[in-house]
C-alpha cells in the first residue's frame, strides 16, 4: 500500500492565537511528516500577531513561502517584501517576524534543524 497522506489545508488540525485574526495550521502534523516542522499561516490584513522571534536555542532554520498575498519579513533591523510565491530563508540566530499587507497573507513556514531528527514540539503533539 501507498505511504501518502493528502489533505486540503482546511481539513487540517488548526490553532487560533490569543491575538484574534491569524490561524496557524499544523500542515506537518496533520500530514504525518517527521523529519521537519511545517505549518501554514492564514493572517488577516495588518494582523501584528506573528511572533517576533529566533530559534537561536535550538538551531533551526525557517523557510518561508508566500502562499498568497503579501507580507513583510522584518529581520534584525532591516524588511524585505514578499509577494506570492517568493521564497525566505532565515537563520536560527536571526531574530524575525512577519506582517501581512492590505491583502493578507497565505504563508507556508518549514523550519528544521541541520543534522537532527526533527521532533515536534510538546504543544504540537
Amino acid at each position: 500500500m501507498a505511504d501518502v497522506t493528502v489533505r486540503r489545508v482546511e481539513e487540517m488540525e488548526r490553532y487560533t492565537g490569543e491575538t484574534t485574526g491569524g490561524q496557524f495550521v499544523y500542515a506537518g502534523k496533520s500530514l504525518g511528516v517527521g523529519a521537519w516542522g511545517m505549518n501554514v499561516v492564514d493572517m488577516p490584513p495588518h494582523w501584528d500577531g506573528y511572533p517576533d522571534h529566533d530559534h537561536a536555542a535550538d538551531g533551526q532554520e525557517e523557510v518561508y513561502v508566500i502562499l498568497s498575498g503579501e507580507a513583510v519579513l522584518h529581520a534584525e533591523g532591516r524588511r524585505w517584501e514578499l509577494a506570492t510565491g517568493m521564497f525566505a530563508r532565515v537563520g536560527p540566530g536571526t531574530r524575525r517576524k512577519i506582517v501581512p499587507g492590505a491583502n493578507g497573507a497565505r504563508l507556508l513556514a518549514l523550519g528544521g534543524t541541520p543534522g537532527k531528527v526533527y521532533e515536534r514540539p510538546a504543544w504540537q503533539k
